[in-house]
């Protein structure tokens, strides 16, 4: 009975630990992007295409997950064969968190787009997506994000 509490203790902390680990908060961009409280028409000049980097893992994912694959076969048979459970546990576990912490951390695609504004300076914004934008097109910028002009 206090084996199975244990067991189960360190199940929680481990997935918490792996879940405490995982950023899903988009990256600061590194590009000038327009001041928030601004407005302006213009035209789109170009637009880029850019990824930012993911699906790299720290490791912690695959500690978890090994020290909780391990514990779950701790839990199965006796003398050699629990050690073999133990083993083939901690590598699955290993693999399987692994594998989470990479997928949790996919890179997304970031539209970089160069307005060319109707007083002559040009303004660069990053945004998540571009609708139905495209170069040569009227646009309005406002607080920071580039909208199709409709008139």
């Amino acid at each position: 009975m206090n084996r199975t509490h244990t067991l189960a203790a360190l199940m929680i902390a481990g997935a918490t630990f792996i879940t405490g680990c995982a950023s899903t908060s988009p990256q600061a961009s590194s590009y000038n992007t327009v001041p928030a409280a601004s407005a302006g028409y213009g035209t789109i000049d170009s637009i880029q295409i850019t990824r930012a980097a993911g699906g790299g893992t720290s490791g912690l994912g695959a500690v978890a997950g090994g020290l909780v694959g391990a514990l779950a076969g701790n839990q199965i048979g006796s003398g050699g064969g629990r050690t073999a459970a133990t083993l083939a546990g901690a590598v699955g576990g290993a693999v399987v968190g692994n594998k989470v912490e990479a997928n949790r951390d996919q890179g997304q695609d970031a539209y970089q787009i160069s307005v060319r504004m109707d007083n002559g300076d040009y303004r660069t914004v990053v945004q998540d997506n571009i609708n139905n934008l495209g170069v040569g097109k009227r646009v309005r910028v406002v607080d920071g994000r580039v909208y199709l002009y409709q008139q």
